[in-house]
């Protein structure tokens, strides 16, 4: 029961960190991170990103241009940009190290201290990838809100509103946290002890019979 509840604690940190490091690469290129509707003229609005700003008319559709200097962009977008592709590349590492590092995988098999290693070492990466996903996504919220409620600007200049990305961001940042404690969680659950003579192989067969002879389906 114990090594059930275990496994099932790795799978579900493990996909539920794979689906949050899907939705952080959506986010990065997604142009929209902030929004902007003119009271002048509803039927067009414009979205930005940190790769290009769109503009979205009724009649046209939406047409997007990309930046052409990096260094001319805000701040908050130059180091999001930045942080965005650090969390995709620790998450894509503590992705690997985790599925390494599973009870089920054949990686490393017989050797209980290097997978539990793995597995720790996955869970922690997917944390950390979490936390700068979700750093520039937070960032670019704070700003969004300082400058709606900026009191120095005229009330007649349109403001930025938060996109959809941001709250894709978010969702993706604690998906990734939740998933790599879920991992670590898992990586320090205590184990049954090994009966003597027992072959470490027959054990992991046990627990996973779907991987005998290499095949997809259980043994009956």
């Amino acid at each position: 029961m114990a090594l059930a509840a275990r496994g099932a604690t790795q799978l579900a940190g493990l996909l539920l960190s794979a689906l949050g490091w899907v939705f952080s690469v959506i986010t990065a290129y997604l142009p929209h991170w902030k929004r902007l509707t003119l009271e002048l003229n509803e039927m067009e609005s414009w979205t930005l990103g940190l790769w290009q700003a769109c503009v979205v008319r009724d009649e046209v559709g939406t047409q997007c241009k990309d930046f052409d200097s990096f260094l001319a962009l805000p701040v908050e977008l130059r180091v999001s940009r930045a942080l965005m592709f650090l969390s995709h590349g620790l998450g894509l590492l503590g992705l690997l190290a985790s599925g390494c590092g599973l009870d089920c995988s054949r990686v490393g098999e017989g050797r209980r201290g290097r997978k539990r290693r793995l597995l720790a070492l996955g869970g922690a990466l997917c944390w950390a990838a979490g936390a700068a996903a979700l750093a520039p996504v937070s960032w670019v919220a704070h700003v969004t809100v300082r400058e709606f409620w900026d009191d120095t600007v005229p009330e007649v200049v349109p403001r930025w509103e938060f996109g959809e990305a941001l709250f894709l961001g978010w969702f993706a940042g604690f998906s990734l946290l939740l998933g790599g404690c879920l991992v670590t969680g898992a990586a320090c659950w205590p184990r049954a002890p090994q009966a003597a003579g027992q072959d470490p192989a027959a054990e992991a067969q046990a627990r996973c019979p779907c991987l005998e002879n290499g095949t997809a389906a259980p043994r009956a």
